[in-house]
């Protein structure tokens, strides 16, 4: 008898190539996603407005990226004894007006860089949910404000496609070489209620069908359905029963290799995995002939790899076999 039932997303028409740069943006699922990216040398930049999670405060993040929006004192405000930014994530903020106002704008200005040039977006949607401000601004972040502060409302799918459609069209303007993936959290916003937080994901979920079945350039990893359906049990949630657990994330993000990034990609991520194994060797007698010899091996391995893939920032590794 079957108790589980695998599940093989179908491979995108088009892949992550390893020279290709990725903004991800979006939950905490992206920054788990992000993570290993980078480990293994990929070009990425994560959440320039911290984490993010409904699709308004993602879209307003991603125009400001385009139009390289500068913010400016009135648009912060004081709480908790430090300047915040209802766009932003509290690591943003600072009990200096002027410092919290500077490392956001180096954050937009990098965004707004990098966008031009990036192959990919990553976008985790977390919630359909949204908190508005009696202005009617829908805020990223609380930053701890009572919520007698904020008027609570679920968004509809139609009003998410709209959204989302409009950036994405900017993007294309901005850098037609762009192609997007979409991703739903599989985190449990389980604050909001069971009931609603299904209904939220379900908005989401209409809404980014919609949107990947109208252009060719558009994506979706179904990151929510491999937690939710396939492995399915809560062994693999955290303590809170909210967020995915380790063996979760990497089981989603053995998925996300063989849906997305192509095999050329993969071999050379296998060979930037055994020198990150190997930087974290540690060796029984570090002045022995064995280890010189091991290091000197891996030291031509870098090298080689740096010489064929011009594109990858070894420098790191390179100076670590040489001194080690």
């Amino acid at each position: 008898m079957d108790f589980h039932l695998n599940f093989d997303p179908k491979p995108f028409a088009v892949k992550i190539e390893h020279h290709q740069k990725l903004l991800l943006i979006g939950s905490c699922f992206t920054e788990n996603i992000g993570s290993k990216l980078r480990q293994l040398k990929f070009s990425v930049l994560e959440n320039p407005n911290g984490i993010l999670f409904n699709p308004v405060s993602i879209a307003t993040s991603l125009n400001s990226y385009i139009e390289n929006k500068q913010y400016k004192e009135e648009e912060l405000f004081y709480q908790n004894e430090s300047w915040n930014s209802w766009q932003h994530h509290s690591r943003f903020s600072n009990p200096d007006k002027a410092a919290t106002l500077a490392v956001i704008n180096q954050s937009q200005q990098t965004a707004h860089s990098f966008l031009k040039t990036a192959n990919w977006v990553l976008i985790t949607l977390g919630s359909a949910f949204v908190y508005e401000l009696e202005n009617k601004e829908i805020v990223a972040n609380c930053h701890k404000v009572p919520t007698d502060k904020f008027n609570k409302k679920l968004l509809s799918a139609d009003e998410i496609t709209k959204m989302l459609k409009e950036v994405m069209e900017k993007l294309s303007a901005f850098n037609p070489n762009i192609k997007i993936i979409f991703t739903i959290s599989p985190v449990r916003h389980l604050r909001d209620g069971f009931v609603e937080n299904n209904r939220s994901k379900a908005m989401l979920i209409q809404a980014v069908h919609q949107l990947v079945s109208e252009n060719d350039t558009v994506f979706y990893f179904p990151a929510y359905e491999l937690v939710i359906d396939d492995l399915r049990d809560y062994r693999f949630y955290a303590e809170d029963m909210v967020h995915p657990n380790y063996a979760a994330t990497n089981y989603v993000w053995e998925k996300f290799i063989t849906t997305c990034i192509d095999e050329r990609t993969v071999q050379l991520m296998k060979e930037i995995n055994i020198i990150n194994a190997a930087k974290s060797h540690k060796p029984f007698n570090p002045t022995s002939a064995q280890h010189k010899k091991f290091l000197q091996t891996n030291l031509d391995k870098v090298t080689r790899l740096q010489e064929e893939h011009t594109y990858l920032d070894l420098r790191e590794e390179i100076n670590f076999f040489r001194r080690s």
